[in-house]
């Protein structure tokens, strides 16, 4: 089932937390809508359930799930599934009553048969690895498995569009993450459209078909998390996705001058700032003629695929991050207190205007 978004804006009294924004999600896509908190995410969320409405305006906005309007539909009569991030569920309920509680308070008219229901119920159990709980309370299940109750019980009344308010928040994040790639799979298989809210960037990219980035109730970008990452469309986005480095300083017959620090650039003079990521700091022990900017290391953190090594220097507003391979760490014997020279791979520069491109160069 797709979502059209036409023109959906919303104030509380004089607060705008919605500017009119209009969004467009295929049919079996899982989108995420990923922003800083009063960023509007999850007040765009609400209103997509029907649990908030869209301001009336001089040119009313539209929500319409496939072909049909469901602007002025009642949340219940939308055929949602909701999962929140506190899980929700009736704590004086086994697993099977949780999961089965949507389908058996439907109209006499459409509630399943006792029998549909059961298979239903263990169907989605098995489906979540939690055929064996049936019987058991909320209480007496870790948080990942009160999760994974909670999203079966969305799923139960088989809905057409599956909405999740930071499902993982509460987590912590190694179940985080083996209940994201649970989720993913879980989506492939069903192939059901589902959009969710999260602040967590890695979450976001790790888990979306599209990242829609919000910042102050409009969207910035809306893209896949690949070109998200890669082509930013404008400083917001570029520093909300991830660790930043920012070197800033005069630029004088092309060479940017911070302090003792300098580094060839192919700019205009004037002052300038430029953006990059850990990844793009090569870490060496002897300056350059194109760069000569020295720095010392003032913690090692060889956890993960890569080793984080935070910097320090006079000419630094800041402390930069770099990631180094595990085997150039061993190469150049890395450790606190030691002195050496950062040259950037890669940066960015951003306009000011953001309706710009930012500005990219590669450092050989």
């Amino acid at each position: 089932m797709s979502i059209r978004l036409d023109n959906i804006a919303k104030h509380f009294g004089n607060t705008q937390a919605l500017e009119p924004i209009s969004l467009d999600i295929n049919e079996g896509e899982l989108v995420g809508l990923l922003g800083p908190s009063g960023s509007g995410k999850t007040t765009l969320l609400r209103i997509i359930a029907g649990l908030e409405n869209a301001d009336r305006t001089a040119q009313p906005g539209k929500i319409l799930f496939g072909e049909r309007d469901v602007t002025h539909v009642h949340v219940r009569d939308r055929r949602i599934g909701f999962v929140f991030q506190n899980y929700a569920l009736f704590r004086h309920m086994s697993v099977y009553d949780n999961v089965a509680f949507g389908l058996t308070v439907l109209s006499r008219k459409h509630r399943p048969s006792s029998g549909e229901i059961r298979a239903r119920v263990y169907r989605l159990l098995e489906m979540v690895k939690l055929e064996s709980f049936a019987n058991r309370y909320p209480a007496q299940l870790s948080g990942g498995q009160q999760q994974r109750v909670s999203l079966a019980r969305a799923l139960a009344v088989e809905p057409e569009v599956l909405l999740l308010d930071e499902p993982f928040g509460a987590l912590d994040a190694k179940v985080r993450q083996e209940l994201r790639r649970w989720l993913r799979h879980l989506h492939d298989e069903l192939n059901f459209t589902s959009v969710f809210v999260t602040h967590d960037q890695e979450e976001a990219l790790e888990l979306s078909d599209r990242v829609v980035v919000m910042s102050n109730g409009r969207i910035e970008q809306i893209d896949t998390p690949d070109a998200l990452y890669r082509s930013p469309a404008n400083r917001f986005v570029f520093e909300f996705l991830g660790d930043v480095n920012h070197l800033e300083g005069k630029v004088n017959n092309a060479v940017l001058t911070c302090g003792d620090a300098h580094l060839h650039v192919d700019l205009p003079d004037g002052h300038e700032e430029l953006l990059l990521r850990p990844h793009e700091v090569r870490l060496t022990q002897a300056p350059t003629a194109e760069s000569h900017l020295p720095v010392t290391i003032t913690a090692i953190s060889p956890v993960g695929a890569e080793v984080r090594v935070e910097l320090e220097a006079d000419w630094l507003a800041q402390p930069w991050l770099a990631t180094v391979r595990h085997t150039d760490f061993e190469h150049l014997e890395l450790q606190r207190g030691q002195r050496l020279y950062a040259h950037p791979r890669h940066w960015r520069r951003f306009p000011e205007s953001v309706s710009k491109a930012p500005e990219q160069r590669h450092v050989a």
